[in-house]
């Protein structure tokens, strides 16, 4: 390929062109490819390294987002972007896995893909554009890839399948708001001509007859994809490098099959996980220790040479044996390794509350697979704030899972792994569809899964423990949510389709296949593929097992905890909204927040103020949320005669007392009415500054601004009607009844004249401005 030449092909998907571009940047990567559509771009490169002596396949796959992509500037203290965010994450992971199973199974060169955007418009997302482009550079670099392989996403909007729907349809906050249908399906599917590899989706109660629609929809769209992407690679004709596969001895195959062949069968047919790998594993010390002694002490190289080439091919027959053994067993005679039919899920128990002082957990055990999820409710203002190349910029939902060594009995290192962050997030989209809106119940919700006990299928018991955690913390979801995880071995025309696979099924199995969903359809799907011979009748065949697993499962659910709690836990904090006039905001939250913040050290609450008027009260209790609330509503309700209040002496005068109503609203107790029955020289005869006292109010005079207050207790208004009271009045001297807080400041007096309902301008006290109207001057 010429340094100087660009290369570019395209395709039309849906009405929107893809392209691919080689030839212009990073010229030095051994394949690297621009892809684009609309203003969307991404560069993707492919690289090989050195070759390693080990027994996998050395794939690292990178996505590196740059904030410049989306015109912003990441928000960290440093100013540029950090280690790879949840979305990379999960992206790389969609790129890796389909096409892990396409490199040759001898290749042990490093390899790395990297894919950065460049340029996202917010209509066309990123990530199908890497996978494409991922697959398009090794299709021209010089690494040995049984490719190509193609990526869409199927959305379903108004009831229709819409191939890569644009980004506000998939949910983004607040694409509704501006008008944008949302999308019922977010499928992303890959694969390459000849079959489906890879499906990753979200959905809201999808069927599973939809879901195979949308599947055929998407993979008649990436054989599209793939022959565009074998047209550049035609172009450009890279040289591979050769492979040369290792030749499994017969012989030797034989002999060791004759000679330890029934103690790996026996082996492998150990029910207990732990017990049957030291059982495996015995079988195979004794094969390495009969055919492939270790060089004596003091050989020379070459008989070092030979003692690693003899262990080598005895290694190699020793997994070939253990794994078409277990392979045969299975989809032959039809036997499992635990003894379990094809549709036999492992036994399971439930419980709920196991956390005393968290506000809602369960455990969840399947076999040897055990989930502790553990949910915590706390304020809006504790939401995930998302710094990323996407539209949504927080989540008040979000769900973690981790792995910890010592579920498996080995011991390692602690801390989210990319396989932590893919699971947590699965089954994080597995509840988001059941999850309600913060309108509906307005708290950020945060689900933790810690996996204690694995043998297969973690991520779902997560999903499992995840509904039942968040309804025993009387979190309303829809309905209950559950996951299964499928499995399928094929061996030429014989194959079976397992329910509940164990991690053996997994790890020697041909498609592993994880549905979530309630009783109405399914809400997430994970589905990785290893062979293409499946067909759309056996992933009918699955879907189908599936949900009468998940039916199963739902039933044990509702037998521990029936729908979600009607009360929340008592550690769990209090939530109460009400709703005021945006007008009134300023006087809720007073002169530089005095009002608000003394509010929150009275009742001990966290109070947060919405533009558009709404009040959200957060409280350690239901009483303190309550009396909190009811404050709020007096300091917003129109004083109107015939109310009650109980009131703070705020001020003493001459001629009466001013008592607090509400924060910014005072009323006057005039002095002859302090003690009923009796006369009094002084107001502090019997008030001081700062006594509680209840008051009704008789008199509002909202032309001067005035609000005239007596003693709840006073036998004139005690159980008077508004009527009667107007009549009563004061009962002071000649204009005594004046009201506000102009009085306080020597007797001057100063009314708004604005007619407000509640007398005139409210504000904190001491600020300077208008104050209600006192009275007249004595």
């Amino acid at each position: 390929m010429s340094s100087d030449s660009v290369t570019r092909v395209s395709v039309e998907i849906a009405g929107s062109e893809i392209s691919f571009e080689t030839g212009r940047m990073a010229k030095q990567a051994s394949g690297a490819v621009v892809v684009r559509q609309g203003d969307t771009m991404v560069l993707a490169t492919a690289t090989a390294g050195g070759k390693r002596d080990i027994d996998f396949m050395p794939l690292t796959v990178d996505v590196e987002e740059r904030m410049y992509a989306a015109g912003k500037i990441p928000g960290s203290f440093f100013k540029r972007e950090g280690r790879s965010g949840e979305k990379a994450t999960l992206t790389a992971r969609m790129i890796d896995r389909p096409l892990r199973p396409l490199f040759d199974k001898s290749w042990r060169y490093d390899t790395h893909l990297v894919a950065i955007p460049l340029s996202v418009d917010h209509v066309h997302p990123y990530d199908i554009l890497a996978m494409n482009g991922a697959s398009a550079a090794l299709m021209i670099s010089s690494v040995p890839f049984e490719g190509p392989v193609g990526a869409v996403r199927i959305g379903k909007i108004d009831g229709d399948f819409v191939v890569n729907p644009p980004e506000p349809a998939l949910g983004a906050e607040g694409a509704e708001a501006e008008g944008a249908a949302v999308s019922d399906l977010d499928l992303i599917v890959a694969g390459t001509e000849d079959a489906i590899l890879m499906v990753e989706a979200g959905a809201n109660e999808i069927s599973e007859a939809e879901i195979l629609d949308a599947l055929d929809i998407a993979h008649s769209e990436i054989k599209k994809i793939c022959q565009i992407q074998r047209e550049l690679a035609a172009k450009i004709a890279p040289q591979k490098t050769p492979v040369e596969a290792p030749q499994i001895d017969q012989a030797l195959l034989a002999e060791i099959k004759s000679s330890h062949g029934a103690a790996l069968d026996a082996a492998t047919q150990v029910v207990e996980k732990l017990e049957r790998q030291d059982a495996i594993e015995a079988v195979g010390e004794a094969i390495l220790t009969q055919y492939a002694p270790s060089a004596p002490e003091g050989a020379g190289e070459e008989q070092v040479k030979a003692a690693a080439q003899r262990k080598a091919a005895a290694k190699q027959i020793f997994d070939y044996l253990e794994k078409t053994i277990i392979r045969e067993r299975i989809a032959v005679e039809k036997k499992r390794p635990d003894g379990r039919s094809a549709e036999e899920i492992r036994d399971i128990s439930i419980e709920v509350g196991v956390t005393p002082r968290t506000h809602g957990s369960a455990l969840f055990t399947r076999g040897q697979t055990q989930a502790l999820s553990v949910a915590a409710l706390g304020t809006l203002k504790e939401e995930m704030r998302l710094d990323t190349l996407g539209l949504q910029t927080k989540k008040y939902y979000f769900h973690h899972y981790n792995f910890p060594p010592f579920s498996v009995g080995e011991t390692g290192r602690l801390g989210p792994k990319r396989r932590d962050i893919g699971h947590g997030a699965l089954a994080e989209r597995a509840l988001v569809a059941v999850v309600p809106s913060i309108e509906e119940f307005p708290y950020t919700v945060r689900v933790v899964s810690d996996i204690l006990e694995s043998n297969g299928s973690s991520s779902m018991a997560s999903v499992c423990g995840s509904s039942l955690s968040l309804m025993d913390a009387g979190v309303p979801i829809k309905r209950p949510v559950a996951g299964i995880a499928m499995g399928l071995i094929k061996e030429g025309d014989d194959y079976i389709v397992l329910t509940d696979i164990a991690g053996v099924e997994d790890h020697l199995g041909d498609m592993d296949f994880k549905v979530a969903g309630t009783e109405q359809g399914i809400t997430a799907l994970q589905m990785d593929i290893k062979i293409s011979g499946v067909t759309f009748e056996i992933l009918r065949d699955a879907l189908a097992q599936a949900k009468r697993a998940r039916t199963h499962i739902l039933g044990l659910m509702a037998e521990a905890i029936g729908g979600p709690r009607e009360q929340l836990s008592q550690w769990a904090p209090r939530i109460q909204t009400i709703q005021i006039d945006p007008s009134q905001i300023g006087l809720l939250i007073g002169k530089g927040g005095e009002t608000i913040r003394g509010l929150s050290e009275e009742f001990d609450s966290q109070i947060d103020v919405n533009d558009d008027g709404q009040v959200l009260i957060y409280s350690a209790n239901g009483e303190l949320a309550d009396a909190l609330l009811e404050r709020i509503r007096m300091m917003m309700k129109e004083v109107e005669v015939g109310d009650e209040y109980t009131g703070k002496v705020v001020k003493t005068t001459t001629f009466g007392a001013f008592v607090e109503l509400a924060k910014g609203t005072d009323g006057l107790l005039h002095i002859s009415n302090v003690a009923p029955g009796r006369r009094v020289d002084t107001v502090e005869e019997v008030l001081a500054r700062g006594d509680e006292i209840q008051v009704r109010v008789v008199e509002v005079d909202r032309e001067r601004g005035r609000i005239g207050l007596r003693l709840a207790e006073d036998p004139e208004v005690a159980g008077k009607s508004v009527e009667e009271l107007a009549a009563v009045g004061t009962g002071g001297a000649a204009g005594g009844g004046g009201g506000g807080r102009g009085g306080r400041e020597g007797g001057e007096r100063r009314s708004s004249g604005n007619g407000r309902p509640d007398g005139g301008r409210r504000s904190e006290r001491g600020s300077g401005r208008p104050r209600h109207g006192a009275g007249r001057d004595r």
